[in-house]
């Protein structure tokens, strides 16, 4: 990996169809849990209790499906960065699914897609990505999700 590949957002329609990845493998820790079941009050015990879980269905500690979901962001730039860009902010997501859980200590990537670009008033752009969260090791990606993005170019 070479880092980040740069594009224009004001000429974000031409990466169109474009792929990004995989990234560099990532490992999520229990720390990382910890402090996600603690922001959101999801505390249940295949989350937070490494001795009740390790008897459990996945033999230890999982990820929240939506820690998983927040690791986007951070696994995103290692891919992609777009230029003369003003702003960007997160304007939802269209499909969302967990294939696979992620057990703590495993490593994920990220692989992405420009899917589509629409043109929004004043130059803005969104940008729907369909990202690929891989666990290393397993045969199904932990996620797979369509997130859009309204980027803003600069003036």
């Amino acid at each position: 990996m070479t880092g980040p590949v740069e594009v224009d957002v004001r000429d974000a329609a031409a990466a169109t169809g474009r792929s990004f990845g995989p990234g560099p493998w990532v490992e999520v820790t229990q720390g990382q849990v910890d402090e996600f079941a603690s922001s959101t009050g999801d505390d249940q015990w295949i989350h937070v209790d490494a001795e009740r879980a390790a008897a459990g269905p996945y033999g230890g500690t999982i990820a929240h499906g939506f820690l998983t979901l927040s690791l986007l962001p951070v696994l995103q730039r290692d891919l992609i960065t777009w230029t003369h860009r003003s702003m960007g902010i997160n304007y939802g997501l269209d499909k969302v699914r967990f294939l696979t859980p992620v057990m703590v200590g495993a490593r994920v990537r990220l692989s992405l897609t420009v899917v589509a670009v629409t043109s929004k008033p004043e130059g803005a752009v969104l940008v729907a990505l369909e990202s690929t969260v891989e666990v290393e090791g397993a045969a199904k990606p932990a996620c797979v999700a369509t997130s859009l993005a309204l980027m803003r170019p600069q003036a």
